[in-house]
């Protein structure tokens, strides 16, 4: 299954490598990343890959990810991939 994980925040450091580590954790392959750093906003895209039997719940990671978010200063968002497709065709 792919879903896409949007992080948006106040730029500082390890927020990449943060993330990184959390879709490790949960055995979440990251196949493409793009970020940008305006001015102090640091915005990132990322296109993850991960099997339903070892990676848990949609719900789960949602709160995971919106827990860490809260603690390095972030939003994190993460939409299955159809989903996200499916909002950029209206």
């Amino acid at each position: 299954m792919k879903a896409v994980i949007t992080v948006l925040g106040k730029d500082n450091v390890g927020i990449l490598a943060k993330v990184s580590n959390a879709c490790a954790s949960k055995n979440i392959n990251i196949l493409e990343v793009t970020q940008s750093v305006l001015q102090d906003l640091f915005a990132m895209i990322m296109l993850v890959e991960f099997e339903r039997e070892t990676t848990p719940s949609f719900d789960v990671l949602s709160a995971d990810f919106d827990k860490l978010g809260e603690e390095i200063g972030t939003k994190i968002h993460i939409m299955h991939e159809d989903i996200f497709n499916s909002m950029h065709k209206i």
